[in-house]
């Protein structure tokens, strides 16, 4: 018999970009264990795979994701829930198994890139916030629906929101579960760019990304997630280690050659998965 979370993503991998799809078109891409687990397990595999350089997330059908699955929302009004289910070790700080979905595209060393479409309420939003970059249709609507439900963000959104717009907007969000457009989500910070197609537009970035040094947008990722999280001395820091570790090194040689040829770089991808 085949797996179920097997069947809940899909992805493939071309000219260094990973295409992650949520594959329950018929219900609007809804989270359910199976979607959690294959999430995780999706994030973990290519975390190890070090020719991906970018990753687009997205959904099959007309929406990104609806928010979690009336029936696994019934299970939890019972007092049951996905998040007993982890099938491996945390992810980073994400233990249940709802944050590590969304944390283990926190977690990648390479850069992420959601592209929503239709809705993303609730844990989809969610989802959506555990990318790098997100780009959304004039469209969509995006909700913290959670309250609506009587229950709070659960799959670390209640860390990742107040950075994005800040704290105050992030409590009347999340307070009142409004819906926002695509528009006010950019202007807010909950979005990062408009595009009619997210997709062609996400997978066009992720191929602008995937054609720079890969160990110097890795160092960067990094960097730029402990902002905040480090005081200035560490973060300092941070950024000279990383320098010294790029300097010299083939593919910034090659950088730096094909900028002055005019001509595109032939990077080589890390020799392993990871912090580069």
């Amino acid at each position: 018999m085949t797996d179920p979370a097997q069947q809940r993503v899909s992805c493939t991998i071309a000219d260094g970009v990973a295409q992650v799809r949520l594959n329950r078109p018929d219900k609007l891409n809804a989270l359910d264990p199976e979607m959690f687990s294959a999430l995780a397990e999706t994030g973990l595999r290519l975390h190890e795979e070090p020719r991906v350089r970018a990753v687009v997330l997205s959904g099959e059908g007309r929406s990104f994701c609806a928010g979690l699955d009336f029936e696994s929302f019934r299970a939890m009004a019972g007092g049951g829930g996905p998040d007993g289910r982890t099938p491996h070790p945390p992810i980073g700080p994400a233990k249940a198994l709802g944050q590590q979905a969304v944390h283990v595209w926190r977690h990648l060393p390479v850069p992420v890139i959601a592209a929503v479409r239709g809705v993303a309420y609730g844990g989809g939003l969610q989802l959506a916030l555990g990318a790098d970059i997100r780009v959304v249709a004039p469209g969509s609507r995006l909700s913290v629906l959670e309250i609506k439900w009587g229950l709070v963000p659960d799959m670390t959104g209640t860390q990742v929101l107040p950075e994005l717009v800040g704290r105050d907007v992030a409590k009347e969000l999340t307070f009142t579960g409004r819906v926002v457009g695509g528009a006010e989500a950019v202007s807010l910070g909950l979005a990062t760019k408009l595009a009619d197609d997210p997709a062609e537009a996400a997978l066009e970035l992720a191929a602008e990304i995937a054609g720079k040094n890969p160990d110097a947008v890795r160092h960067a990722k990094r960097l730029l997630d402990a902002a905040g999280q480090v005081d200035l001395e560490e973060g300092f820091a941070a950024e000279q280690r990383a320098l010294a570790a790029l300097l010299g090194t083939p593919n910034q040689i090659e950088a730096v050659q094909a900028a002055f040829g005019d001509r595109a770089p032939e990077f080589t991808d890390p020799d392993g998965a990871g912090d580069a």
